[in-house]
């Protein structure tokens, strides 16, 4: 008995040690976990129900090319939504396209936030006579028309030099004039981080992927790589998704953040009905590219 009484004495100083290491897990978590709220759950069973065409149910074969109005045009008749990307060119308004360097996709030097809105109107996509689309004509595409309601957006702000605050802010100010349901996404926390402050009720979502994986972000250096990968950045954004590459969806953060945090799933991009099908058993909501689905919505 002596022994064991004095064990149990030895013992006594760790159990505070532990209560103080457990509430520090549990307050880290609740700070980076996702945020959860009745109403956004309601408005996200809605936007979960539909496959999402990324960038458009382009198609260059039929000469339309990635955040085209065709692309948009032919998402939205077949019954999908879709995922676009919106920038903020140097005058102040907001068009529809993927990079912000040019190259890519009409073949010219120079960025979207650099030029104006009138320059950026005589460039063409992928080689052919369809141009960057202004994000008002991307919205009237999925306006809903009386009796006859539209499939979603997953709206991706794309920031640059600072202009996060003004781009979510035009942004959101544009949707407030459509009809559109829509939620929100980014990899930079920033306008969700704005968009917590000041719209609270649009759903908003982290874009993110194992950075560790991808040989082009090398450039932000392995502390913030391993960081981003780990959704460290939900502190401040507190999404109500993430987004996630699907062939990283097993990365240890992504499994947390979307099981016992709670948090929504979207995964992109799926390029096979196959990988489609696996998304969804997993709860996901796809982002699909490269095939046309039989059906426009998961059931």
């Amino acid at each position: 008995m002596p022994e064991r009484h004095g064990d149990v004495g030895r013992a006594t100083p760790v159990l505070p040690w532990a209560l103080g290491a457990a509430g520090v897990v549990a307050g880290t978590l609740g700070l980076i976990a996702p945020r959860v709220d009745a109403e956004v759950d309601r408005s996200w069973e809605d936007l979960a129900r539909y496959r999402y065409a990324h960038r458009g149910l382009h198609d260059l074969a039929l000469g339309i090319p990635e955040n085209s109005l065709s692309a948009f045009r032919r998402a939205r008749e077949l019954g999908f939504g879709s995922e676009l990307d919106v920038h903020l060119t140097a005058d102040g308004r907001l068009v529809v396209v993927h990079d912000s360097d040019l190259v890519r996709v009409t073949g010219r030097q120079g960025l979207v936030e650099d030029l104006t809105s009138e320059e950026l109107s005589d460039l063409r996509l992928c080689g052919t006579d369809e141009r960057i689309p202004a994000f008002d004509e991307v919205l009237d595409v999925y306006d809903a028309a009386p009796g006859e309601p539209a499939p979603p957006l997953v709206i991706e702000l794309k920031c640059a030099k600072g202009d996060h605050a003004e781009l979510a802010s035009r942004a959101m100010a544009m949707l407030d004039a459509h009809s559109c349901r829509y939620c929100v996404e980014s990899f930079d926390p920033r306008p969700l981080a704005w968009l917590r402050r000041h719209r609270p009720e649009v759903v908003r979502g982290q874009l993110a992927e194992d950075f560790m994986r991808d040989p082009s972000s090398a450039g932000l250096g392995v502390p913030a790589r391993l960081g981003l990968s780990a959704l460290v950045t939900d502190v401040s954004s507190r999404p109500d998704f993430i987004a996630y590459r699907f062939e990283h969806r097993r990365h240890p953060a992504m499994r947390l953040a979307c099981g016992p945090l709670g948090g929504h799933k979207v995964l992109w991009t799926i390029r096979s009905e196959r990988d489609m099908y696996e998304a969804e058993s997993e709860g996901a909501v796809p982002i699909f590219e490269g095939f046309v689905p039989k059906r426009p919505t998961s059931y």
